[in-house]
């Protein structure tokens, strides 16, 4: 069942998008749960991780769109956001916060199920990926596997390195190893747990993913290398 956020303040328009929620989900045989909030603050507010699609007005009067969005991103990487607006130009700077599309006012239905198709499809793909829950400072965020780049353990600590941030927890790496079985990810020596998916080249004793360079140890090279070689022939 998908669940989607319509968060509007102009009561007419949301009614319209509702409609055409319905419309769309009833022809397409989708389950869907609506939920519909009158301004950003409403639902940015106390936000919880559990929205597939939110459609978010970018002018209103208490928080706007783009602010409201600020603090969704900072809980949920994953959600997708379409921006509703009255002119295109408004939703340029959508981009700051990974913005998936934007629709505008006055909505036809046309317009709308080209957004909603694609919206619907970029789920459908996402709901294949795992996620797991990682601290920042007091906020509990959640992260697809396929964005963690690398886990480090230090000490008695994990990092978690994304391309954008890097988070940390008090764990074992042993427990890391358990968290992520089921995804590729593989150890290249004792302090590194490697996504497969994001390598970009191995060079002799070296994994290369991005700018980080991590040490391949002779005892870990064998099982790695196999562990590659058999994701690789996964058909991935």
């Amino acid at each position: 069942m998908l669940s989607i956020a319509v968060v509007d303040d102009e009561k007419a328009f949301s009614d319209r998008l509702c409609r055409f929620i319905d419309q769309y989900t009833a022809r397409n045989g989708i389950q869907a749960n609506v939920t519909r909030f009158e301004d950003g603050m409403d639902i940015a507010e106390d936000f919880k991780s559990k929205w597939d699609i939110i459609f978010l007005d970018i002018q209103m009067k208490l928080l706007d769109g783009l602010a409201t969005a600020r603090r969704i991103r900072a809980c949920d990487s994953d959600v997708i956001i379409i921006f509703v607006t009255t002119m295109a130009q408004y939703a340029i700077n959508g981009y700051e916060v990974d913005a998936f599309d934007y629709v505008l006012k006055p909505l036809e239905y046309p317009q709308f199920e080209l957004r909603m198709k694609k919206a619907v499809k970029e789920v459908e793909k996402r709901k294949n990926h795992t996620f797991i829950y990682l601290k920042k400072w007091n906020d509990w965020v959640k992260v697809s596997t396929d964005d963690i780049l690398y886990v480090e353990v230090s000490g008695h600590t994990l990092k978690y390195v994304t391309e954008d941030e890097t988070y940390e927890k008090r764990a074992k790496i042993s427990e890391a190893e358990e968290e992520l079985s089921g995804q590729p990810f593989s150890r290249c020596n004792l302090s590194f747990l490697v996504n497969l998916k994001r390598i970009d080249r191995i060079s002799k004793d070296t994994v290369i993913i991005g700018p980080y360079q991590l040490p391949i140890s002779r005892n870990r090279k064998k099982d790695f290398l196999q562990a590659f070689t058999d994701y690789l022939e996964a058909g991935f």
